[in-house]
């Protein structure tokens, strides 16, 4: 399917082409490219043994067999509603380019966005090809999650990383993709690496598994940096940009998809901090619901969509599946 079909099947929007989230950062990527694909996709590349690890446990993944969301769903399940009323509200972030965000015209887009689109399409056929209308409900990094679980919304569709902690408010569902958290610097500072942030200060965002990454490597490493919390994405950059933090820290693609003004002035280092391992957020204990969504994921990964929707999003600035992500989407494309 080629990128403009794929686009126009995920939804009915007008806009056939995705918007080009990178566009603000365009320089920024060129500038980062090297370091970026190098540190971020080549290195995870170089290890064939993982995916001969891969290929053993998807052996014995292949041979398992699931349910489907035909299963009688329990009484309090949001499933029996979602059919009922032939309507899903999905929560995204208005933010999180390249994977959740509002576009010019007002309308959820990204990676994570039309990956859930999909999934709307499975889970419509699952449910006996009953047609569902999806209500977007955007929402920022600090609702995200209390949303659903409030049920003004079914499930979150954007950047955020599965954790245990998490999971005491919400459920997840298999994993969508692989980051981890990175830095982004101005060039002129000289900083090339983590341990010459001492003495500095980093941005961060307050509640994030990124600030966790940062307090997690400054007390590892015992290094006298400063952290400065944020309440979101553009006050990080505008912390870096105007002097006030030397370094801003989040998910490296995030940092890329950032608006900044002077993106050629600005570098993203190598080094990776933290592991981020994306899902989307679903209720607590609706295993029903849980079922269905994982159910369109498996078949997405099968069928290679998957590959579309990727080059839909990351294919424009060049960036190709690494090996973790390979291995990640064939860990979980679970038989039915």
């Amino acid at each position: 399917m080629g990128q403009s079909a794929l686009a126009r099947s995920m939804s009915k929007r007008g806009d056939a082409e995705p918007t080009p989230w990178h566009m603000g950062s365009r320089r920024l990527w060129k500038t980062c490219t090297s370091d970026l694909l190098a540190a971020y996709i080549d290195a995870v590349m170089r290890e064939a043994s993982m995916l001969r690890f891969a290929s053993l446990l998807c052996s014995l993944i292949i041979s398992m067999s699931v349910a489907t969301a035909q299963t009688t769903a329990p009484p309090d399940s949001r499933l029996n509603r979602i059919a009922a009323e032939k309507t899903l509200r999905i929560a995204y972030r208005s933010d999180a380019r390249p994977f959740s965000f509002q576009n010019p015209s007002n309308e959820a887009s990204g990676f994570v966005v039309d990956l859930c689109r999909l999934v709307v399409l499975s889970m419509q056929h699952q449910l006996g090809d009953v047609p569902l209308t999806i209500e977007w409900v955007p929402v920022s990094v600090q609702d995200r999650f209390s949303v659903v679980a409030n049920g003004k919304a079914d499930m979150e569709c954007g950047s955020s990383t599965i954790t245990l902690g998490r999971m005491k408010e919400v459920d997840f569902s298999n994993p969508v993709f692989v980051e981890s958290t990175g830095l982004l610097v101005v060039k002129t500072s000289g900083v090339d690496s983590f341990e010459q942030m001492a003495g500095k200060k980093i941005a961060v965002i307050s509640g994030t598994t990124n600030e966790a990454a940062v307090l997690s490597q400054v007390k590892a490493r015992s290094l006298p940096i400063s952290v400065l919390s944020v309440a979101d994405r553009d006050a990080g950059v505008a912390a870096l940009e105007s002097g006030q933090a030397d370094a801003f820290a989040s998910d490296k693609l995030l940092l890329l998809g950032s608006q900044v003004k002077h993106p050629e002035a600005l570098a993203l280092l190598p080094e990776d901090l933290s592991l981020e391992v994306y899902g989307i957020a679903l209720p607590r204990g609706d295993w029903a619901l849980r079922l269905a969504v994982n159910t369109g994921l498996a078949q997405i990964y099968r069928s290679g969509k998957i590959v579309d929707v990727f080059g839909v999003w990351f294919g424009q600035v060049g960036l190709q599946p690494g090996a973790l992500l390979k291995s990640l989407y064939a860990i979980n494309a679970i038989a039915d």
